[in-house]
């Protein structure tokens, strides 16, 4: 006897039937919004109504302890869905005539929604001739403004500037920070130097931003000394993770002092050697280079590195130059004995370039940069924007390793200064 099959019932499925139903309920889909908006409007009156009774009470009802009167209604404007839509507001005056402000509309009346929808569209990549085609259109007959270019230009330009000034200054004691990538972002004739701080429990926070013609030492030491005023403490040792440049590098010895462990990224020195070889010497090159960083052990890296660039000083003495420049800068992280998987992280500034990554995708679209002012405002939205996607940083359980380093460092200075005093005493 064969199995028997069980056939599903037709409500429980689609079928040509089904979707013909469903086609004059689509149709009506543009009259149902309209529909929701009014509705929405409608709601908003009804609420502020009703607290402008609490106040006033019933209309052409005897109140002896009447606190307000009503005052008709006059032309306003409420937020609704990224613009400002026209509506009547409720009157109410008190007995020695002031107005009587109603928490509904103080609340839906708000320039904050719409501040907050324009740079949230901004960053995403719409640009201020289409604003208003983002938005969700309302129903025909209601009169909306606010959605021109140059009124979300103007909301965009405010809202960035005061967001840039706030976090430009904000504290930064409270963070307990063991280190700090610093790298560059090219936007024509300017760079965008940016800091990026690790906390010994592996969050990660853009602290920082400094405008200048290129990565020289003035500008990072105008970086650090603005962190060194908002709170980065410099009395402790602390590890910082650069690409090769020598200024940048200059900058931080002149504000940490000794108490600076400095780490060169290993991909800019073998970018930076790759440079000045032929084409066919970059493979075998960038293989032994890889090797020497992999070794895990600061002296064998060192050796194989030493080794290398003695090859290459005869022939290619650009190449061999450019090895040999602050190759023990590059090793720095081998010698704190690390886990491997927060070694090769803190040995490069691959975890900033992603952030760099971030903010060349949502300022691409901006054609023109007028000023280094307005860089900097972008730079900042767009850090903003980044920040929410921040994960721990990698191989942050072995971030205890690199704090009892930076400790024994810091003690072992401290020491250090303190031994003159106490042998003259």
């Amino acid at each position: 006897m064969g199995k028997s099959v069980r056939k599903r019932p037709e409500s429980q499925g689609f079928n040509a039937q089904t979707v013909q139903r469903m086609l004059p309920a689509a149709a009506m889909f543009g009259e149902l919004r309209e529909l929701v908006i009014h509705a929405g409007l409608r709601a908003v009156e009804m609420m502020l109504e009703v607290e402008r009774t609490g106040v006033c009470g019933a209309p052409y009802e005897r109140q002896e302890d009447r606190q307000a009167i009503r005052m008709g209604h006059v032309p306003g404007e409420l937020v609704l869905g990224g613009r400002r839509v026209s509506v009547k507001r409720p009157r109410a005056r008190t007995r020695a005539n002031e107005e009587v402000v109603l928490p509904s509309w103080a609340r839906f009346s708000s320039e904050d929604p719409l501040t907050e929808r324009a740079v949230e569209q901004m960053v995403v990549g719409v640009s201020t001739r289409k604003y208003a085609r983002s938005l969700e259109p309302v129903a025909e007959g209601v009169t909306t403004r606010g959605t021109s270019r140059s009124a979300v230009s103007r909301r965009f330009v405010a809202a960035t500037q005061e967001q840039l000034d706030e976090w430009m200054a904000s504290d930064l004691r409270e963070l307990n920070l063991v280190a700090v990538m610093i790298d560059g972002i090219c936007f024509r004739e300017h760079v965008v130097l940016c800091a990026l701080g690790i906390e010994a429990s592996g969050n990660k926070h853009v602290l920082g931003l400094q405008e200048g013609a290129t990565e020289n030492a003035v500008a990072c030491t105008e970086l650090l000394a603005n962190l060194r005023a908002r709170g980065l403490r410099t009395d402790r040792a602390l590890l910082v993770v650069i690409d090769g440049s020598k200024a940048l590098a200059k900058a931080v010895h002149d504000v940490f002092g000794r108490l600076a462990f400095i780490q060169r990224c290993q991909v800019h020195k073998t970018r930076n050697v790759l440079d000045q070889l032929p084409e066919n010497k970059r493979g075998s090159i960038r293989k032994a280079m890889h090797d020497a960083y992999r070794s895990r052990s600061a002296d064998t890296a060192r050796r194989l590195l030493n080794n290398l660039e003695r090859t290459l000083r005869k022939n290619h003495p650009g190449a061999a130059a450019s090895l040999r420049e602050g190759l023990d800068e590059t090793l720095t992280v081998l010698e704190l004995g690390l886990g491997a998987t927060l070694e090769r992280s803190l040995s490069t500034t691959n975890a900033i370039e992603n952030l760099n990554g971030n903010i060349r995708r949502i300022t691409r679209r901006v054609k023109t940069w007028r000023d280094g002012t307005m860089i900097l405002r972008w730079v900042g939205a767009a850090v903003n924007e980044a920040a929410k996607g921040f994960r721990r940083f990698r191989g942050f359980q072995d971030l205890k390793r690199l704090v009892a380093a930076l400790d024994a460092h810091t003690s072992k200075l401290t020491k250090t200064v303190d031994a003159p005093a106490r042998a003259v005493a």
